[in-house]
């Protein structure tokens, strides 16, 4: 049994470097179900449940610090490379497209809320809240908005479970609608959208990466996280927004703001975010208990509400506004999957909406926080779980 914070952090890192080392190495059919981070969580989960440490204050302090200081470092990070003027610029029907699709993945989950409550646990809007997170956004959506709700370990597990099994089973659907688009356009009056869809934000400079490029990013990450941070010490109670949200609220608007600076164009700041998120995920999930799994299927059932209600919105708006198949598509995925499975299901449609779903999924970052926390602010608004 680990006792030592130094063991206890070195074992961290190991564990969310070890999946992302072996799937970019070997690729496998595993890694495509389940990606490397939701393998690192479930490995670090199952060390805690089998009590490989011991939760001694020193590993508190550990665990607490790389969260504190890690999670606005990561936010900031992730958003580097989404310029909102690019966003703005891929026209009217585009937004509208992910706009809809938005709101109507918001909706559901209030729906679902409103459907499963009676089975569900009391509290069990917190992970209705963090699948919206992670459902608008991404995986670091859904940490930071757990994170800010104070939610226990177990609240991760099963929102991470709920998006596994219900975005697999999403993912499947979209890419088998391929073939019928042309004749759901035909339904829907709409065109194929084309290429004035717009261009992908300017990716950073590519080469070689060197040492450099890695500590600069992270030193500047823990410094935007450690000024947002003391921002948000200043900042009066509103609602329910605790210092924790005006951290990540402020470390977003840092990303953003550095999205169109030359500091975007300087490479690494995605590996950096990637190599972070790994971290922060490992570290939540280590202090995992049995408590609350056995709750798994209603949240998978209320997930899957959730992506019934939003395809029925989703089509309801492609028939009203004329939006094609793959545009609806694609925005729903940028939504559910985000940046790195848009551009593959945008491909399936069209190449000219390749930059669409790069641009879509970043935007998912920036409001992915602010969604979850409203998520969290309103679902117990509407009558507590009845379990």
């Amino acid at each position: 049994m680990i006792e030592s914070p130094a063991a206890f952090a070195a074992l961290l890192l190991l564990i969310a470097g070890v999946f992302p080392v072996v799937a970019a190495r070997f690729p496998a059919r595993l890694f495509e179900i389940l990606p490397p981070i939701v393998l690192s969580y479930a490995a670090a989960t199952a060390l805690a449940m089998a009590g490989a440490w011991r939760s001694t204050p020193e590993i508190e302090t550990v665990r607490s610090a790389i969260l504190t200081h890690l999670l606005p470092a990561l936010v900031f990070l992730l958003l580097v490379r989404c310029d909102l003027r690019a966003v703005a610029a891929l026209g009217p029907r585009v937004l509208l497209a992910a706009a809809c699709s938005t709101i109507s993945i918001l909706a559901g989950i209030v729906v679902a809320w409103m459907l499963w409550r009676w089975w569900l646990p009391a509290d069990g809007w917190r992970v209705l809240a963090s699948v919206g997170a992670t459902w608008i956004g991404g995986t670091a959506n859904l940490v930071a908005v757990s994170r800010a709700m104070n939610a226990e370990p177990d609240v991760v597990s099963l929102a991470l479970l709920t998006d596994t099994v219900c975005y697999t089973a999403w993912v499947l659907a979209l890419f088998a609608s391929v073939p019928v688009a042309a004749r759901f356009n035909r339904w829907a009056g709409a065109t194929q959208a084309d290429d004035a869809a717009g261009q992908a934000h300017p990716m950073a400079t590519t080469g070689r990466l060197v040492p450099g490029d890695v500590l600069v990013w992270l030193g500047l990450g823990l410094l935007v996280g450690t000024l947002a941070a003391a921002a948000a010490q200043r900042m009066p109670p509103v609602a329910s927004l605790t210092p924790v949200s005006w951290t990540l609220i402020f470390a977003t608007v840092a990303g953003c703001v550095a999205a169109v600076t030359p500091l975007a164009r300087l490479p690494g700041s995605d590996g950096v975010a990637s190599a972070l998120l790994a971290v922060v995920i490992v570290t939540m999930a280590s202090k995992a208990s049995v408590e609350g799994i056995g709750r798994a299927p209603i949240f998978v059932a209320a997930g899957f509400t959730v992506l019934a209600f939003h395809a029925a919105a989703m089509v309801a708006a492609a028939r009203l506004l004329r939006l094609d198949l793959g545009l609806c598509s694609v925005a729903s995925l940028a939504n559910v999957g985000g940046v790195g499975s848009a551009p593959i299901l945008a491909a399936a449609h069209s190449r000219a909406l390749v930059p669409v779903g790069i641009l879509l999924g970043l935007l998912g970052y920036v409001v992915g926080t602010a969604a979850g926390l409203g998520l969290a602010a309103l679902l117990p608004a509407l009558g507590s779980g009845g379990q």
